[in-house]
């Protein structure tokens, strides 16, 4: 790594992190996920490893009108922090952001529209206290492209930061730090097959700065621009429902040396679901120092509440007639919104995808009544310790863990553990 990205990637972890930790980290896990489990999975490893823990919420998951979620931003925080206070982690040692901050729930509307009502969101985000704000801006509302200019983005986010700004004064809050971008995945991943990505070209980088350092001087908030520590750009990283593009280091020699001329700037990943833990590893080498995680460990967990399923199964000599699987096919059925547009095929392959995609759209389910009721009455089945035979069978991404002695043979714990087994490879990447 040259001397100009270690220097970049220290100032804009020392803008974010401030003096909660020591030595500063390599690198950042961002969690974006509103699960109760994978937020305390991370919480749990971040206390393991004496650092902070960043979890963000999306605003497809949590906004002022409640999101999917059905939680604001102030809700989401409380519920953060019981997590955390339950588990006995520092609170000054959490940090919560907002991603995909923008139109986005609202795109179908009118630019205007969806940007008065993005506005309104911001403004919640920071009255609750989100310390790092994704400002993105990037897609088109009803009558636009799907993809906008540059100048027009950055404008938006422009707009959308003077908004924060106004907040963070009138609320009595710090100010946030901001990530900005142009070319910037979707939201949980592709919706279809993918080969090869297009990485973003070193120019296009650098002009995402210029256009966004205009944008904030015309709209007055040049203060908010020095707190812009990273900028989201295409490394070659994605995943689809059903194949996952994995990093090649040699692909973005030219995007990382742009960071030569950003001063003070890293690059934010998103859609690393997936990846081995050496791209993670290669990722954060590269200047890419925070990496975003999500639908993959709502997968883990997935898997690990599935085979508990079937465990529960097989020990009963039965399947009952609510099981997991079943309940949380008719909960899908009944409500497809979530991800009738992202699965494609025949009504077997749709089916397959409801459940089993690398997309993860089950996870915008989990939070439905019968699918939390579902799950409880499935891990009360489990009153002793379940057999490690039984674990290999169907909990193979754990059982090392439960021979070893280092996570007991019980259902919660075996799903906290899942989760952790996908959270390692990012731990390992971010602090060796």
């Amino acid at each position: 790594m040259n001397a100009c990205v270690e220097h970049n990637r220290s100032v804009a972890l020392k803008k974010l992190l401030g003096n909660r930790v020591k030595t500063l980290p390599r690198g950042l896990t961002s969690v974006c996920s509103a699960h109760p489990l994978v937020i305390e999975a991370a919480l749990r490893r971040a206390a393991c490893g004496d650092t902070v823990a960043l979890i963000e919420a999306t605003c497809n998951q949590v906004n002022q009108d409640g999101g999917y979620t059905g939680m604001t931003p102030r809700d989401f925080r409380r519920f953060v922090e019981d997590i955390a206070a339950a588990v006995g982690f520092p609170i000054d040692r959490l940090i919560i952001g907002g991603d995909h901050l923008g139109p986005n729930p609202w795109k179908k509307l009118s630019a205007e529209q969806a940007m008065v009502k993005a506005e309104a969101m911001i403004a919640a985000y920071v009255e609750a206290g989100f310390e790092k704000i994704h400002l993105d801006t990037s897609m088109g509302c009803a009558g636009e492209p799907v993809a906008l200019a540059d100048e027009l983005t950055a404008e938006r986010a422009a707009r959308l930061a003077r908004i924060a700004e106004q907040a963070a004064l009138r609320f009595g809050r710090r100010p946030p730090v901001y990530i900005i971008g142009t070319e910037i995945p979707p939201p949980g991943g592709a919706t279809h097959a993918l080969d090869e990505l297009e990485v973003t070209r070193p120019e296009a980088a650098i002009n995402t700065l210029a256009v966004h350092r205009a944008a904030f001087a015309k709209a007055g908030v040049e203060d908010a621009l020095e707190r812009v520590i990273a900028i989201v750009v295409q490394p070659g990283v994605e995943f689809g429902n059903a194949n996952v593009v994995l990093y090649r280091p040699d692909r973005v020699h030219g995007l990382v040396a742009a960071l030569d001329q950003m001063p003070g700037l890293l690059f934010e990943a998103h859609s690393t679901d997936y990846q081995p833990g050496e791209a993670l590893a290669a990722l954060v080498k590269g200047g890419f120092a925070i990496l975003k995680v999500g639908p993959g460990l709502t997968f883990a967990l997935r898997e690990a509440l599935y085979g508990l399923d079937t465990i529960a199964s097989v020990l009963a000599g039965r399947v009952p007639p609510d099981a997991l699987y079943a309940t949380m096919e008719a909960v899908m059925l009944e409500n497809p919104a979530h991800w009738n547009s992202h699965y494609g095929g025949s009504a077997g392959e749709q089916r397959l995808q409801r459940h089993f995609s690398y997309s993860d759209r089950i996870r915008y389910y989990w939070p439905d009544r019968r699918a939390v009721a579902a799950v409880e009455t499935m891990l009360a089945r489990f009153d002793a310790d379940i057999p490690e035979t039984l674990i290999s069978q169907y909990l193979g991404r754990v059982y090392p863990a439960v021979v070893a002695k280092k996570v007991p043979p019980r259902a919660r714990d075996l799903c906290i553990a899942a989760i952790d087994a996908a959270l390692a490879p990012y731990c390992a990447a971010t602090t060796a």
